[in-house]
């Protein structure tokens, strides 16, 4: 089954907004063994939206197409697949009563355009809309199909996995089960990491050819390594994965911080709730971008005591009791760790303070960033790192790797440096 996918947007050709969608449906597909050999991005123009979508159906099985499902007039998404399908647009009573009643259901009033949402080719399946107003559809072209998704990134997932890949399993007469599981890391650049996995890679390519492995380099996130399995039944799939995550964990030990969903604020959380434990933070570089991540844990109340975000030094020096001097050394790391800790009455802080840049004062120290630790548990310690990038890769690649070497101190499984 091989598959096109169309992004439809004046805004993504103008780089006003970038094309997320297309990234995350190709690799849906890949995950279940469905081929994307093209990915296209057209403006909101009815001529060329045909042209394309008529392009795509020429070499493949199926299009997706994503966006132009709106009510302005620059969606037109409908009316092309309509051309294209060589059929007519009619109004469903049934899509324009549940639009009114999600706009009643929010205390305000649906404006006329929302019926255009309504409209739907003749011939063409509705995929049901379940998290905004504009349904989804499902056209035949012959023996082929057309796929039309919302561009609202949580509304296409929805549909894409809801509707369109079983249904694209469906006629490509898919047997088996195909699954994939996701490991994510922190600590080695992508080359380092490959070459590290290089022997299971091998392995695996003169196997059977039922499990795989991907990477997926994912910036600020770390690297990714997908395992996909395929398999007659899903315990089959299950034991596949399994025995393939062990594998790769033996072989890469503490720098896999989670799998599939879990984030590393995540992850320092399991190991905090495991212990018992209270957190606190105080900011200097990040700017509170750590409690920022750490909030998101839900359930981050019953151990997230808060932080201070001690940008100014003579904030660190009179709010935190941090010794007046360098406030970008180990020893301040340290004494903003003692400080919040001090003020918020946790169990444990973790402090971070360094230059993200740029400044002509400090231009040889740009990307230099300590990390303290205080806590009765681990004691009182601190690291130093060198991070590449501009001032907001810095303060980013920063705030993750605080946060992993806090995960990794709770875990047990690395030593920690301190001052005498």
């Amino acid at each position: 089954m091989r598959v096109e996918i169309v992004a439809i947007g004046t805004e993504l050709l103008l780089g006003q907004i970038v094309d997320t969608n297309s990234t995350k449906i190709s690799q849906r597909l890949a995950e279940f063994g469905i081929d994307c050999l093209y990915q296209t991005r057209v403006g909101d123009n009815l001529d060329r939206i045909v042209s394309v979508l008529r392009l795509a159906l020429d070499r493949n099985d199926a299009v997706l197409v994503c966006g132009g499902l709106g009510p302005t007039q620059d969606d037109i998404t409908r009316e092309a697949v309509a051309e294209v399908m060589g059929a007519t647009l009619e109004h469903r009573q049934e899509i324009e009563d549940r639009i009114r009643s999600v706009f009643t259901a929010r205390g305000r009033t649906m404006s006329s355009n929302n019926i255009k949402q309504a409209m739907v080719p003749v011939g063409a399946t509705i995929i049901e809309q379940r998290k905004g107003t504009a349904p989804g559809l499902i056209c035949p072209v012959e023996d082929k199909v057309i796929y039309a998704v919302p561009g609202v990134p949580h509304e296409m997932a929805d549909m894409l996995d809801r509707a369109v890949i079983p249904d694209l399993i469906s006629r490509a007469g898919m047997t088996g089960v195909i699954r994939s599981r996701t490991l994510r890391t922190w600590g080695l650049s992508e080359s380092a990491l490959a070459e590290r996995v290089a022997p299971r890679v091998e392995a695996l390519d003169v196997g059977d050819g039922r499990t795989t492995i991907a990477f997926l380099a994912s910036g600020i996130e770390g690297i990714k390594l997908r395992i996909t399995a395929k398999a007659e039944s899903s315990e089959a799939v299950d034991s596949l994965l399994d025995a393939e995550e062990r594998e790769l964990r033996a072989i890469l030990g503490d720098i896999v911080f989670g799998k599939d969903d879990t984030t590393i604020e995540m992850a320092v959380a399991r190991e905090i709730v495991r212990l018992g434990l209270t957190l606190s933070v105080a900011e200097s570089l990040t700017g509170g971008l750590i409690s920022a991540r750490l909030v998101n844990v839900l359930g981050a109340s019953d151990w997230y005591r808060g932080g201070v975000v001690s940008y100014a030094s003579d904030v660190k020096y009179h709010v935190l009791g941090v010794e007046v001097g360098p406030v970008v050394s180990e020893r301040a790391a340290i004494e903003m760790a003692q400080g919040a800790r001090r003020l918020l009455q946790s169990d444990l802080a973790l402090s971070i303070t360094g230059v993200a840049g740029p400044s002509p004062q400090e231009a040889n120290l740009v990307g230099t960033v300590f990390v303290g630790l205080s806590s009765e548990l681990f004691g009182d310690c601190a690291i130093q790192l060198m991070l590449p990038g501009d001032r907001e890769r810095i303060r980013q690649f920063a705030t993750i790797s605080a946060l992993d070497w806090l995960r990794k101190i709770l875990a047990g499984g690395m030593a920690s440096s301190g001052l005498d």
